[in-house]
């Protein structure tokens, strides 16, 4: 058996993508934000971690990022992906009141701002730490209405009034799972490399000097966004995905490149990619 932690409370999209990795048995305890998830794991109450890291419209999780680069290591093991529906919904006994105050995450409010603004240009939006969260939120009748996944109105008691109102059909979510170093997969030909890389202090070409080692080893980067560091202006560090293993020759080498040029390197792991 496996314990996990992720992003809760029950109904999010985050039990959603981790219920199609897990094994009947596993343990699946929910946690109020990334961070807690990920604290769960440095302290050993969890085995491993499912947390969202990039939507394929609203972009990065920040929280997830800043959390794998500054805080105690941590490495990823795995990743999932999860198409994302939104839904709208309300209390049984509030069918035809006026919506006056929507609940749900930052992320769902930016992928469903045509609807809202079509059909509730009042509308008050509130931010919760989760989509289910704000559906939880309102079968406390803290809102009027909460905009979540499907499933988290079956968890709460609620009634779905529109379903797929995001704006972009199709749109994605990437989760990945986290764990205390030591484990790392074995290469299968198809896998991603993840590491924060350190600079000393921000200056002209910084981010050339990278690029070039990856491309001098003709690794392809999938994924590259800069963080401030939390010391100063003008620290920042870059959060990288590249194609391959840590222990395929071209992406070594770059690494190897890496440690010259930046004050510091962090690897987050090597695991098999889904995209």
């Amino acid at each position: 058996m496996t314990r996990y932690s992720y992003l809760g409370p029950a109904g999010t999209f985050t039990e959603a993508a981790l219920r199609q990795i897990t094994q009947p048995g596993d343990e699946l305890l929910p946690y109020g934000n990334v961070t807690a998830a990920l604290e769960a794991v440095r302290t050993g109450a969890v085995d491993k971690a499912l947390v969202p890291i990039e939507n394929s419209v609203e972009g990065v999780v920040a929280r997830t990022l800043d959390e794998l680069a500054l805080g105690d290591e941590l490495v990823i093991s795995a990743e999932t992906t999860l198409p994302v529906s939104f839904a709208l919904m309300i209390l049984p006994e509030n069918d035809g009141k006026p919506i006056k105050k929507i609940a749900t995450h930052p992320h769902a409010e930016a992928q469903t701002r045509g609807f809202i603004a079509e059909n509730y240009p009042d509308a008050e939006m509130i931010d919760t730490p989760s989509t289910a969260a704000g559906a939880e939120g309102l079968s406390k009748r803290n809102y009027d209405a909460a905009i979540a996944a499907k499933i988290a109105a079956e968890n709460y008691g609620l009634k779905v009034i529109a379903e797929n109102i995001g704006d972009n059909e199709g749109a994605i979510t990437r989760f990945v799972v986290v764990e205390k170093p030591g484990n790392l997969p074995a290469a299968t030909g198809a896998d991603r490399t993840s590491l924060v890389a350190y600079i000393d202090i921000d200056h002209a070409g910084a981010l050339l000097e990278i690029l070039t080692e990856f491309a001098k080893q003709k690794v392809n980067l999938t994924f590259i966004q800069s963080r401030p560091t939390g010391r100063q202006l003008g620290h920042y560090h870059f959060i990288i995905d590249a194609e391959g293993h840590i222990n395929d020759a071209p992406v070594k080498a770059a690494v190897d490149g890496l440690r010259g040029i930046c004050d510091d390197i962090r690897f987050l792991g090597s695991y098999p990619r889904t995209r």
